[in-house]
């Protein structure tokens, strides 16, 4: 029989913003929780390497979860007579609930992009209910690298097909090319619209530069990790972001771009791995 994979996926009625949702995640091992974020525009299969990674998993229990709208988590009732556009708050909220209906203690958090930069709210607004935080081509602010938005949502032009090739200058050439293709694919089945109601809480609802250095690294460790080829988030970006918050690590990783788990995983682990093991030896 061919061997099956470890990783099993469920559903979890969860009320976001006074609506039900209805929020799938796939998890895999056990010991510390480790919450995992997918990107922006994409969904959880961005971690699976990380999930079916038994140097992880023999010591954490990694959960990776999709947003509403994302991946196999449906939008709410009522979602065609509206427009998607994420919030900062909505975000955070969001990762607090999943946590809190998972019976989550203490989980560390391992978000990317999107999910990078949210770490650093959970950082300065509600650093004790976490033992560490790890942002992933994480910054403050970003100036965008793109003139506009509008053609990933119009009639005339295939989102899906322009979010892939928008990101595709994003990986390091070093990546091969299975894993750049898998990262590319996840883009190319976003929902109508998604992508773009994420990039602007990425671009304009999360500027952080106003608040990063209110977080006290004290109550909960954080560490940046940015990958080289990243022009989305620079390594200058995540610099002077680090800059601004006393005691947060900053690494900066060989041959990899903005998809650090899903372009490049075995690059990836060689930087996560220790990061992981000195938040196990903390605890």
């Amino acid at each position: 029989m061919p061997e099956a994979e470890t990783i099993v996926g469920r559903y979890r009625r969860i009320v976001l913003d006074g609506r039900p949702h209805r929020v799938y995640w796939e998890e895999a091992g056990q010991g510390i929780p480790l919450v995992c974020l997918h990107t922006a525009g994409a969904d959880g299969r961005q971690w699976r390497y990380l999930l079916n990674d038994a140097d992880v998993t023999r010591h954490f229990r990694v959960l990776a979860f999709d947003m509403p709208w994302h991946g196999k988590s449906l939008p709410p009732a009522g979602f065609e007579g509206e427009e998607y556009r994420l919030t900062t708050a909505g975000y955070v909220g969001m990762i607090r609930a999943f946590c809190r209906a998972m019976a989550l203690e203490r989980p560390v958090v391992l978000g990317c992009s999107i999910g990078g930069k949210i770490v650093l709210e959970l950082a300065r607004l509600h650093a004790s209910e976490f033992r560490a935080l790890i942002g992933v081509e994480s910054a403050a602010y970003q100036p965008p690298w793109y003139d506009d938005t509008g053609w990933l949502h119009r009639s005339d032009v295939h989102g899906g097909e322009v979010a892939g090739a928008m990101m595709s200058g994003l990986i390091a050439p070093q990546s091969p090319a299975p894993t750049r293709w898998d990262t590319l694919w996840m883009y190319m089945q976003g929902g109508p619209g998604v992508f773009k109601g994420d990039l602007w809480c990425y671009r304009t609802d999360g500027d952080f530069r106003d608040r990063v250095a209110q977080i006290d690294t004290s109550r909960c460790p954080l560490y940046l990790l940015t990958g080289e080829y990243d022009f989305s988030c620079t390594p200058e970006d995540t610099r002077r972001t680090a800059e601004q918050i006393k005691g947060a690590r900053v690494t900066i990783m060989k041959e990899i771009g903005h998809f650090p788990m899903s372009e490049n995983p075995a690059q990836f682990r060689t930087y996560l791995l220790p990061v992981l093991d000195e938040i196990r030896a903390r605890h």
